[in-house]
């Protein structure tokens, strides 16, 4: 296990289980916790040997009811923008974008910024006891990390402002049927779900998977760019003009290309 304070990776031979660590305050996110998180986004991405991710909190009590309010309240308004939100924004992002299927063991409540990090997720299974919540219009701030946007491309942006613009609460029952969760687990049982989710994953071809995941992303408007630029650079190298090409290159002579 590779403890990153309040972020641990277990990793096996083919799946990587995602901790967040700090129980005691219901694994609410700081900015070391958002720094950590990106570092182990990196970990992931360049691990040639996995191929699927399972992301949920410990303890009992809580997957993670968002970003801890004492850490964020002191910030002067343009570090409020520079050093929290649009971080936060970019690391959500960078999980979002994964090649690696992820899977969220939603093990408690997902509030605010801990429902924008379940959203990141590819596959959601959640506790029965589990509760859903954006309360940010509630302490007079707005969901900053993708929950205006992920979520709506998630569920929708009439369910969307039912959460956020009343701040209410939801079950595990109603989020699955809202589609804002896959399964729910028998009680306590979130994680060894996720982990059979994360299994059958793994069983199955690993460039397909993780193509037919960039794929999906693009055609909800996420990532398309890089979609294409990647699938177009990947296809080419595999002909024989790009040997042609390298070769070439290497004998500093005109190539003569094929077409093949």
């Amino acid at each position: 296990m590779v403890d990153q304070q309040f972020i641990q990776i277990e990793k096996t031979d083919l799946i990587a289980v995602v901790t967040l660590n700090r129980p005691e305050k219901l694994n609410s996110l700081t900015p070391s916790m958002l720094d950590q998180l990106d570092s182990a986004a990196g970990s992931l991405e360049s691990d040639a040997t996995l191929r699927a991710v399972v992301l949920t909190g410990a303890g009992e009590r809580a997957f993670c009811v968002g970003a801890d309010i004492n850490e964020w309240a002191a910030l002067a308004p343009l570090d409020m923008w520079r050093v929290w939100v649009t971080r936060g924004h970019r690391i959500f992002d960078r999980w979002a974008a994964l090649r690696l299927p992820v899977v969220a063991a939603i093990n408690g409540p997902a509030f605010g910024g801990g429902l924008e990090l379940a959203a990141v997720a590819d596959v959601r299974v959640a506790d029965p006891m589990a509760t859903f919540a954006l309360p940010e219009a509630s302490i007079a701030t707005c969901p900053g990390w993708s929950g205006t946007q992920r979520l709506v491309s998630l569920i929708g942006p009439s369910h969307v402002k039912s959460l956020a613009l009343t701040a209410r609460r939801i079950d595990a029952q109603r989020a699955y049927s809202i589609g804002l969760v896959d399964e729910v687990s028998e009680a306590k049982r979130s994680l060894e779900a996720a982990l059979a989710v994360a299994e059958k994953i793994a069983s199955l071809a690993p460039v397909s998977v993780q193509l037919t995941k960039q794929l999906i992303n693009a055609a909800s408007g996420f990532g398309a760019g890089a979609t294409l630029e990647a699938m177009a650079g990947a296809l080419s190298a595999t002909t024989n003009d790009a040997q042609e090409g390298m070769a070439s290159f290497r004998e500093r002579r005109k190539a003569q290309y094929e077409g093949y």
